[in-house]
């Protein structure tokens, strides 16, 4: 009887702990549709996106050629409540701005 007590003891106590938080640092390569797109508007749509366990990070803007350059953003995101492809898929989903999205760096911290 003893022993069981103690094993349910013990069992409660790994239960208690807490787990770590896992985060991913991510970059994210946005390519709009053409070199008319505003990309001070298409950084401001996409840092408005919001879920809960995102951080928008820094961003810069890179040439591709032809006089267009492509949004790279960084974002940390909590693994647990952040899903990479839900992610893309809300950037993806600003039609208006976004011809395409890639992950450029997917970084476990």
């Amino acid at each position: 009887r003893l022993a069981a007590e103690k094993k349910a003891e013990a069992d409660k106590k790994a239960k208690d702990k807490k787990k770590p938080v896992l985060k991913s640092n991510v970059i994210l390569d946005v390519k709009p549709w053409d070199d008319e797109t505003d990309m001070k508007e298409l950084e401001k749509a996409v840092r408005g996106i919001e879920m809960e366990g995102l951080v928008w990070g820094s961003s810069k803007l890179v040439e591709i050629g032809f006089g267009i350059k492509k949004l790279q953003i960084s974002t940390c995101i909590v693994d647990d409540l952040v899903g990479l492809y839900d992610l893309e898929d809300n950037v993806s989903a600003l039609e208006d701005f976004v011809q395409s999205v890639d992950i450029a760096s997917h970084n476990k911290i």
